[in-house]
């Protein structure tokens, strides 16, 4: 992986923190913290996340300048390279949530951002939510979503601020045509449990089950319902 200029991140109205300070908190929790995940680690210690601030977690106002910081990010994304690189939505100034609660709003910012979203869903995934095929999908592009909160259950959700994860599915494929995938896969559950004691009951690869279930880090059962229908 070769070293790409960070593009400077954008503030919208942030009151509680400062944006530099917001990434250094970020990159601690990653990097000084030994976070099990360790693409996460490795785009961080690179330089290779994009993270804005942004307030008003969950509402149609705030979807709209995500979608356009992610748009910019996507068109920016060099997809003929292995270079790897996270867009990361951080809401400084939410309260701390129940896993119930940030599961909530984080789907209502995830239907407000397919609301606004006139491309059309990524043709490589399934827009059912119930499907083991199933990937969001924002400016034509299949993302895996990850969740995080200080309140979230498991130790490598426990972000310092209530933040949204934006990978982009590209990246997994890309992973498993350089035959990484599975060697990867394998050391972050192996890392997840002695962090936690315990491997992620929520984690399956892509196309055993839905991911919904995954994004928003929360244990939940056979019963659960997606709370986002596609209507598109």
């Amino acid at each position: 992986m070769k070293v790409k200029t960070k593009a400077p991140a954008r503030d919208t109205e942030i009151k509680g923190a400062d944006r530099s300070g917001v990434r250094r908190e970020f990159e601690k929790f990653i990097i000084n913290q030994d976070h099990p995940c360790i693409m996460a680690k490795t785009v961080f210690s690179m330089d290779q996340v994009e993270l804005n601030t942004y307030t008003n977690f969950g509402t149609e106002s705030t979807a709209k300048k995500i979608l356009k910081d992610l748009e910019d990010y996507i068109a920016s994304y060099d997809f003929e390279s292995n270079d790897f690189k996270t867009f990361i939505a951080v809401f400084p100034d939410s309260p701390k949530y129940s896993e119930l609660g940030f599961e909530k709003i984080l789907w209502n910012q995830l239907d407000n951002l397919h609301k606004v979203d006139n491309e059309d869903w990524d043709p490589e995934v399934s827009s059912n939510p119930e499907s083991e095929h199933f990937s969001f999908s924002i400016a034509g592009k299949a993302f895996y979503i990850v969740g995080m909160h200080p309140g979230a259950s498991r130790k490598a959700r426990q972000s310092p601020y209530a933040a949204i994860a934006f990978n982009l599915h590209w990246q997994f494929e890309k992973l498993r045509e350089m035959g990484s995938y599975e060697t990867v896969r394998d050391r972050i559950r192996d890392r997840d449990k002695d962090l936690q004691g315990s491997i992620n009951p929520m984690l399956e690869d892509f196309g055993s089950s839905s991911e919904a279930k995954q994004y928003s880090g929360r244990k939940v059962g056979k019963e659960w319902k997606c709370p986002f229908h596609n209507s598109n």
